[in-house]
């Protein structure tokens, strides 16, 4: 067992610590937790939004020959449902994991830069709004979430809808940037004593993997629409062969962000799993090593298959044959993790909770995915299902299958942390059952539309193509996600208020985070804990101890609440427990509005281009990107020199 000093106390009253409440407090804040749900609501409505594209997709394909919509919108429809999806709602969503659960697993007080973080979260908060008011006004990006030059250049797509593409995206891919180094910094350098590199949990190496390819890979995203908005804006030939430009170019910069991309949606939720299924089956991790060894080389790897994507394109077969070689390497560590799941499981004393179901599930459906993603390492193979709706069920296995169903486990998994309170495990379970059932309805069709022949990105097809009775059953089957991911939205929002309350730790989980009262006061821990193991709240060998407390929370939360004393930690009494940050002499930092400002003024800058390239009466106001320069220029400043303490 640890010593009596290890870890801060298990709090009795989760809600004593008061905080700042109002509208004002939420906007000022730098406070990760609260950054973090910030993150969470913007990023679940904006999937919310991305489902309904999708849902809307499916109409105008459930039936053939179908005028639901035009082809003009249909276009604008599919584009935005991934980059919703991707930039809105799911790399957010993972952000909000980042935000308030890493400085938990560290036993850190906060991330290394607070006003950054609150900077990151309203560039994505603005960019994100800019960005979906384009299919507001039907001018939504048109040409597919890659955006292939020549298509997007001037020539090809006059109108400003491409515009809303490189803008938008530049905003979104900053507050990326800025976020990761953040969390690279922070997880470096804040973790608490004795946290060494190979005691950090899972999802904290994963996410210093993740921010590291963002980082990296948003870089060079960056570079490419960057060409393409002077392309678009200012005139120059980036993307022109006939002045010398190479639209190729355009495609070997956006995959070899586009597939470390894939990595940078996977990694986290690898991570999540990885906390899941040790907690559920009472067992440490199989082959912690390994999976943290695995997870640099996916990262690694990440960054030698950009080109599979590019088969069809003639690049040669020295090039072919090179990126089927790496494309088929990287199932190596992708399966050592699967492989280590299973034994974790394998011989556990397995609790089959709603966060557990979406783990396994995610196994599962990213195996799947994950085997269509090899067959593509063929390059003959690939030629025929390229641009098919057989890459089409690949890719959602993948997203799907495997980032939304592992975000579903992590959210049940730390929403008692979050908000002290457990979500319903009945609605949970129907969660679960419909969106199981309505996605194998809805994607796995889709390899068998590819194979007969169905191309991507049509708006409608013949009646006599063979593809209507498929094409249905995908509609419908999207039609019973969408009731569960309703069931799911109903059980957060009731949970919130009405939930039953969780304890500090109800799942009887190891990690630094369940050390704590739910939600944590805002300074997080009394005292920085101390770590001697990978599992501190499991210390002792559970095999001959039998230590491991099982955390019912239905039927034990007190013992759970009280476990702490069995774990050697620190306890207090009530009185201190309620005690604020400045009454315990720790230090936080103040909030500040600078970052909101700071925020606008960016995303100004780069609204006011909208109207650079375009004709007519409004050309004017493209100097509101000279404003918007003029108010980042002052907010830097400010932001530079602001007190970092109360007066």
């Amino acid at each position: 067992m640890a010593s009596s000093a290890t870890l801060a106390a298990p709090h009795a009253h989760a809600a004593a610590h008061a905080e700042p409440t109002g509208l004002w407090s939420w906007i000022t804040t730098v406070d990760h937790k609260r950054i973090g749900i910030m993150y969470g609501v913007t990023a679940f409505f904006f999937f919310l939004v991305g489902g309904i594209e999708a849902l809307l997709i499916r109409v105008q394909l459930g039936v053939p020959n179908n005028d639901f919509v035009s082809a003009e919108l249909y276009n604008q429809l599919f584009t935005m449902h991934a980059l919703t999806m991707i930039f809105a709602a799911l790399m957010p969503l993972t952000a909000a994991f980042f935000n308030y659960i890493i400085p938990l697993q560290i036993g850190a007080r906060d991330v290394a830069f607070p006003r950054l973080n609150a900077l990151s979260y309203w560039v994505y908060f603005f960019g994100v709004i800019f960005f979906n008011a384009s299919i507001l006004m039907k001018l939504g990006p048109n040409s597919g979430w890659f955006a292939y030059a020549p298509i997007t250049t001037k020539q090809f797509s006059p109108g400003i809808n491409m515009d809303f593409y490189v803008l938008g995206l530049q905003i979104l891919g900053l507050s990326s940037i800025i976020a990761s180094l953040n969390f690279i910094v922070t997880i470096i350098n804040m973790r608490a004593p004795g946290m060494r590199l190979m005691r950090m949990p899972i999802f904290t190496w994963l996410t210093l993997i993740t921010s590291i390819l963002i980082v990296t890979a948003m870089a060079v995203f960056t570079i490419a629409i960057t060409e393409l908005m002077f392309d678009r804006v200012f005139g120059t030939q980036f993307y022109s062969v006939a002045a010398g430009g190479d639209p190729l170019l355009w495609q070997h910069l956006f995959w070899m962000f586009g597939h470390p991309e894939v990595y940078i949606l996977i990694l986290p939720i690898m991570g999540m799993v990885s906390e899941v299924l040790p907690t559920f089956s009472r067992k440490p991790l199989f082959g912690y090593n390994v999976m943290v060894f695995s997870g640099v080389l996916i990262g690694w790897l990440g960054w030698g298959v950009w080109s599979h994507h590019m088969f069809a394109v003639g690049m040669g077969p020295i090039a072919d044959s090179f990126f089927a070689l790496s494309t088929m390497l990287i199932g190596i560590p992708t399966g050592i993790k699967v492989f280590n799941w299973l034994g974790t499981m394998w011989g556990g004393a397995i609790r089959y909770t709603t966060a557990m179901l979406f783990s396994i599930a995610f196994i599962a459906m990213f195996t799947i995915g994950g085997i269509s993603g090899v067959m593509h390492a063929a390059a003959p193979s690939d030629l025929q299902q390229t641009d098919t709706y057989f890459i089409v069920a690949h890719l959602h296995y993948v997203f799907f299958g495997g980032t939304v169903l592992g975000l579903w486990s992590g959210i049940y998994y730390w929403y008692p942390k979050i908000t002290g309170r457990l979500l319903s495990e009945r609605a949970g379970k129907a969660h679960f059952w419909l969106t199981l059932i309505g996605m194998n309805l809805t994607f796995f069709p889709m390899h068998f539309l590819g194979m007969l022949g169905m191309p991507r990105r049509i708006f409608t097809y013949a009646d006599n193509m063979g593809f209507n009775e498929i094409n249905l059953v995908i509609s419908a089957g999207s039609f019973i996600i969408a009731l569960g991911t309703l069931v799911f939205a109903i059980n957060l929002a009731l949970s919130w208020k009405w939930g039953k309350l969780a304890g500090p730790n109800p799942w009887g989980a190891p990690t630094l985070e369940w050390s704590i009262p739910s939600p944590p006061p805002v300074y997080n821990f009394r005292t920085i804990p101390v770590v001697h193991s990978r599992m501190p709240l499991w210390e002792g060998d559970p095999a001959k101890d039998g230590d491991i407390p099982h955390g019912r929370a239905e039927e034990d939360t007190e013992q759970v609440r009280l476990m702490g004393a069995d774990l050697g930690q620190v306890t207090y009494p009530d009185d201190e427990n309620k005690m604020s940050a400045h009454d315990l002499g720790i230090h936080l930092p103040p909030p500040s509005f600078w970052p909101i400002v700071l925020a606008s003024g960016i995303s100004l800058t780069f609204m006011g281009l909208i109207f650079r390239s375009m004709d007519g009466a409004l050309h004017w106001l493209w100097l509101l990107t000279v404003a918007g320069v003029a108010l980042t220029a002052l907010s830097i400043f400010k932001f530079a020199f602001e007190p970092g303490h109360e007066h």
